[in-house]
């Protein structure tokens, strides 16, 4: 029997962790129905005996306090909720405690905004890691020494496991169900959750909306000149003859401040403009590409499918209000 420890934070998204919770036992209750014994015993530990949520509007006791476990052989981390810096604070006193089980044995998982406080015990340097892509620029500007993969939908490296957002984490507690128990096992859980199983990006999910929150007031003046001038003809040369700046300190300030480079910026400001244009349903996917500035077919889907996930014309049947027909 594999021992789970879900680490009942203060701040905690409840929602999250409930989730991961009752996955685990569902896989259970999956065994117990083919005639096999329980594979997770799994528990809330927590910091104190009592607390309080969604300012006190729940109250949430652990089944045991950390002091308490002896032995876990996989810690999950759930996402905090509010401001992630406090929250990081209210749960510093787990991260000794992750670290010396993880020492002894224990895989760790985190689940989206979980990453924070993963990333906190360095056990995610060097490693590939994901977390809600809403929250990426932050997790990159505190922890550069993780290998971020934003587009990603979970990541396993050598027992450290991450997820992406909130509900799409629910992927991660899937993939761990199959690698225990097998693949059986996780399509049964999915169908009761109704989750689809097998995937593996959330860039279909990704709204960009430039990547402002950094102090270099000459780089946002040229963020905003790409967002409102991106369907004309912009080069890198073009940014520096026009801004009276070198090509090589464009690019490194640039890519310093934004975690992009001037080229990739403007490949999403185009995409992100293309995604708003298709989700109304009016325009065919050549008029789309067409009013972003595009004139190569294949260089806009190429581009289009890196940054969401799909060619534009399944975006569009996904998407569109009135579920149009593939362009």
């Amino acid at each position: 029997m594999k021992h789970v420890s879900i680490l009942l934070l203060n701040d905690v998204n409840l929602g999250s962790m409930e989730n991961a919770r009752q996955g685990l036992l569902e896989a259970n209750e999956y065994l117990k129905a083919h005639n096999q014994a329980d594979f997770f015993k799994v528990e809330l530990v927590g910091l104190t005996s009592d607390v309080k949520l969604n300012k006190g509007l729940y109250a949430v006791r652990p089944e045991k306090l950390i002091s308490q476990v002896t032995h876990t052989d996989m810690i999950i981390i759930p996402p905090v909720q509010n401001d992630i810096s406090q929250a990081l604070k209210n749960n510093s006193d787990f991260i000794p405690w992750i670290i010396a089980k993880h020492k002894e044995g224990a895989e760790v998982v985190s689940l989206c905004l979980g990453a924070f406080l993963l990333a906190c015990t360095g056990l995610l340097n060097g490693k590939d890691c994901v977390t809600h892509w809403k929250a990426a620029h932050q997790f990159q500007q505190l922890f550069p020494e993780t290998r971020l993969m934003p587009d990603k939908l979970l990541t396993d490296d050598d027992g450290i496991y991450t997820g992406g957002g909130a509900f799409s984490s629910a992927n991660l507690i899937l993939y761990l169900i199959e690698k225990n128990i097998g693949r059986e096992a996780a399509i049964f859980c999915s169908k009761v959750f109704q989750i689809d199983v097998g995937r593996d990006s959330q860039s279909p999910f990704i709204i960009f909306t430039g990547q402002k929150e950094h102090p270099d007031e000459g780089i946002k003046v040229l963020q905003s000149y790409i967002e409102n001038n991106y369907r004309d003809k912009i080069s890198v040369s073009s940014l520096c003859k026009n801004h009276g700046i070198g090509r090589r300190t464009l690019e490194r300030r640039f890519k310093k401040a934004t975690g992009n480079t001037v080229v990739e910026y403007l490949q999403r400001v185009k995409v992100e403009a293309a995604k708003r244009e298709l989700e109304k349903g009016y325009k065919t996917v050549s008029e789309v590409m067409f009013d972003v500035g595009y004139t190569d077919d294949k260089s806009f889907r190429n581009v289009f499918r890196k940054y969401a996930g799909m060619s534009p014309a399944n975006y569009r049947m996904k998407y569109a209000k009135e579920g149009v027909e593939a362009a």
